[in-house]
Parts: structure tokens; C-alpha cells; sequence
């Protein structure tokens, strides 16, 4: 146990331990459904280790576990080859480089592997609403006032500026359709909303 913890917070292991502590606690919020898998940064650039397409959480987590490992396991035989001064620092250096170098060609070729597993999904777009009925949560709507919350395919909802060509009344609470949206303006186009017209409400 003294020789695990010793090369595990020694030189270079220590460099990639913390960094492993992290990636290790981020993976099991992800388990517990606390956190999602690309939480942080969304999809790796192409260029960085051959991951485009692939979460960044993925390649950094596989680089951070790969260099911790062969840290540490280089740190241990380095112990174990009774070696010292000039030489152990030449040998722990050494150690420094390979694990880089093993931990970057590991995580490049698996990542391109798995690349297949994470579909290349368009970004979310606001043109996304367009057909959604959304919830006025303004006293009024006019050609130039009101807002509304709609709810995404995903279940996330979002607060959007709204406006209407006619003189419909729409009061707080009231539901509206988004029917087209004004990118100069920024701002969705409403009009009423029948619900016996919803076909998920007709086919049920």
C-alpha cells in the first residue's frame, strides 16, 4: 500500500492524479444522472485527436486515465530499479514523455473507434420551435410586446420574445401557436390556437 501511494502522489504520476480524481467524479454524476456525458465543451474539435463528433468529455477522460496509468506504472519499476540522483530524475522524465506520448496515440485511435457511437447532430436551432405551441407569459401580445415559454422536443423550455399581425387577445396563461419566426427582430410570430385542430390530440 506505502508503494502504490508513493508512486501515485510522486513524480510524474502526481502530475495526471488529480486530473484522474476529477474525470473519475465527473463519470459517476453521469451515473447517478446528475450530470450529463457532454456536459462540458460539447463535441471535440476534428482536429484534436482525431475526435470530431465525439464528446470532449470522452478523449479527455480517456487521456487523463491512460496518462495516470502508465505514470504510475512506470513510477513503480523505476522504484523497484533501485534507482537514484541524476539517474532517477533521467528514468522519472522518461517516464514524464512516454506517458504523454502512449496516453495521446491511445486516446487518437480509440476515440476514432467510438466515433461511430456519437451521430453528428445539427446544433439546436430557435427554427427548431417553429409548429410548437408555446404559453403567453405577458398580460397582452402586440406587434411590438409580449413573450411566451415553449417547451423543446427535449423537455427543456426556454423563454422567447413574441408577436402577433392581428388583434388577438392572448392573456398570461393562454396557449399560442409559434408559426414563424423574425431573425432580424428575433422574435417568434403567434397566432390562436385551437386545440381540437392538434393532431395529437385528435389521434388519441
Amino acid at each position: 500500500m506505502s508503494e502504490f501511494l508513493a508512486a501515485a502522489l510522486g513524480f510524474p504520476a502526481a502530475l495526471f492524479s488529480a486530473a484522474l480524481v476529477v474525470v473519475v467524479a465527473f463519470w459517476l454524476l453521469v451515473l447517478c444522472g446528475v450530470a450529463e456525458h457532454d456536459s462540458f465543451g460539447g463535441h471535440a474539435h476534428s482536429g484534436a485527436l482525431g475526435a470530431g463528433g465525439v464528446p470532449v468529455t470522452v478523449p479527455v477522460s480517456l487521456l487523463a486515465g491512460t496518462a495516470w496509468f502508465v505514470s504510475f506504472t512506470g513510477s513503480v519499476l523505476v522504484r523497484r530499479s533501485g534507482a537514484a540522483g541524476a539517474g532517477r530524475a533521467a528514468l522519472d522524465l522518461g517516464v514524464l514523455v512516454a506517458a504523454l506520448l502512449l496516453a495521446w496515440s491511445f486516446t487518437r485511435i480509440l476515440v476514432r473507434r467510438l466515433r461511430g457511437l456519437f451521430p453528428d447532430l445539427p446544433p439546436p436551432s430557435r427554427l427548431d420551435f417553429i409548429g410548437l405551441t408555446c404559453t403567453i407569459r405577458t398580460g397582452s401580445v402586440s406587434a411590438d410586446f409580449g413573450q411566451a415559454e415553449v417547451a423543446a422536443t427535449d423537455g427543456s423550455t426556454a423563454l422567447v420574445q413574441v408577436r402577433q399581425h392581428g388583434r388577438d387577445v392572448f392573456r398570461s396563461g393562454s396557449t399560442a401557436l409559434l408559426y414563424a419566426y423574425d431573425e432580424d427582430g428575433e422574435f417568434f410570430w403567434v397566432g390562436p390556437f385551437d386545440s381540437a385542430l392538434d393532431p395529437r390530440t385528435t389521434s388519441a
